[in-house]
């Protein structure tokens, strides 16, 4: 295996399992392949990060702008990038982040309708030639999603769109996976857990061994 780590992201819509799963990734990574890793989140993931995930999160009366949003997320994944997820993969660790900028692409991009020219323009600024190595994307209908999401309880300020907004979404994330299959995995998370985590190892094991 390459000395540098492997940068290994988790996307999906509400509620489709991405918690329960990265732990589940994690301790595949550790047990199973013995590589040191580091699992993360966007946004958010240092200390002003976190920090600008309340504000982007937190339920407003405010409208947001969708470029304000845009912009912090992409503040937010600057100084992530740089304080903590560079440094891991330089110096061998592996990093297992809960969504990275396929989640703006889908969001903003898809959700919020933005030009993803724009979202491309700041992804090359802030990240350079960066780009996650393997991506699974738990996929499935969007209100199964919701209905699991909302079982949680109280909803922050994206959970609270409208099911027409994930639609949206969901379709932005085919969409990126249609246009990377070399680095997307899609995983049917419909079905039992035993079930979900069954295509996640078979897939993460497969690609990771070559």
């Amino acid at each position: 295996m390459s000395q540098k780590g492997l940068f290994i992201t988790l996307e999906g819509v509400e509620g489709v399992g991405k918690s329960t799963n990265l732990q589940y990734i994690h301790a595949l990574l550790l047990d199973e392949l013995q590589v040191p890793v580091m699992v993360t989140r966007e946004p958010g993931g240092t200390p002003l990060a976190e920090e600008l995930r309340s504000v982007l999160l937190q339920p407003r009366a405010e409208h947001v702008n969708e470029l304000a949003e845009l912009m912090l997320m992409f503040a937010a994944r600057a100084q992530h990038l740089h304080e903590r997820i560079l440094p891991s993969l330089r110096q061998g660790t592996w990093v297992l982040c809960d969504r990275f900028t396929d989640a703006t692409y889908a969001y903003q991009g898809g959700g919020r309708g933005m030009n993803t020219d724009v979202i491309a323009s700041l992804e090359q600024l802030v990240q350079g030639d960066v780009r996650p190595d393997l991506t699974f994307l738990l996929d499935l209908p969007v209100e199964v999603g919701l209905a699991r999401a909302q079982a949680r309880g109280e909803m922050d300020r994206f959970e609270s769109e409208q099911r027409t907004f994930f639609e949206r979404v969901r379709e932005g994330y085919l969409k990126r996976a249609q246009l990377e299959p070399d680095r997307f995995i899609i995983i049917d998370a419909q079905p039992p857990l035993v079930a979900v985590q069954a295509q996640i190892r078979q897939a993460l094991l497969s690609r990771v061994q070559k």
